[in-house]
């Protein structure tokens, strides 16, 4: 290879690597609880908060926020991605369990997945994205990040950032142009 061919290559590198970055956040497939799947791809250019969950842990009645959330902002464009997981051990044996556990508790429409891994090795490619891109995974149950239209991460929050708090609402509002 002329040094002129490998200057050329090194020069488009970033390209490249941020071309196969937009590729990789296209396929975050989830399973949806209720069957079938939701890709996060389906939403760009809408801005998506994802919320690893849990069904048994202190902050559960985060899900009346989430909720709250999904009904007041999702008509404006804002997606609530719950994701179930027992990686710290306070989730339900099954999904049909969380299913049922969500719907009689806190009568959840939003999206939700399937109990899906959120940390270490075994973490579902997005959190494993979410780890080597930004530097983030989740260290309790209901962390959560918020994503922009293009899938980008705007900002993350820890488990005590109620969902409904002024912060959050302020970056969901910033994002959907309020």
């Amino acid at each position: 290879m002329q040094r002129r061919d490998l200057i050329t290559a090194i020069a488009t590198l970033p390209l490249m690597l941020l071309t196969h970055r937009a590729r990789a956040e296209a396929a975050f497939r989830f399973a949806s609880i209720d069957g079938g799947d939701y890709t996060l791809s389906d939403w760009r250019g809408q801005p998506v908060l994802v919320v690893n969950t849990a069904s048994l842990c202190g902050y559960t009645d985060q899900y009346d926020d989430l909720q709250a959330l999904h009904e007041e902002y999702g008509p404006r464009g804002l997606v609530v991605l719950a994701v179930p997981s027992d990686d710290f051990s306070q989730e339900l044996a099954n999904d049909a369990a969380v299913a049922e556990f969500c719907e009689l508790n806190f009568n959840l429409t939003l999206p939700m997945t399937t109990i899906t891994p959120v940390r270490g090795r075994g973490a579902h490619p997005f959190y494993q994205w979410l780890r080597a891109t930004y530097g983030f995974e989740p260290g309790w149950n209901f962390n959560k990040v918020l994503l922009d239209g293009e899938g980008r991460m705007v900002q993350s929050f820890g488990s005590n950032t109620r969902p409904t708090s002024a912060r959050m609402r302020r970056e969901i509002e910033a994002l959907l142009g309020a």
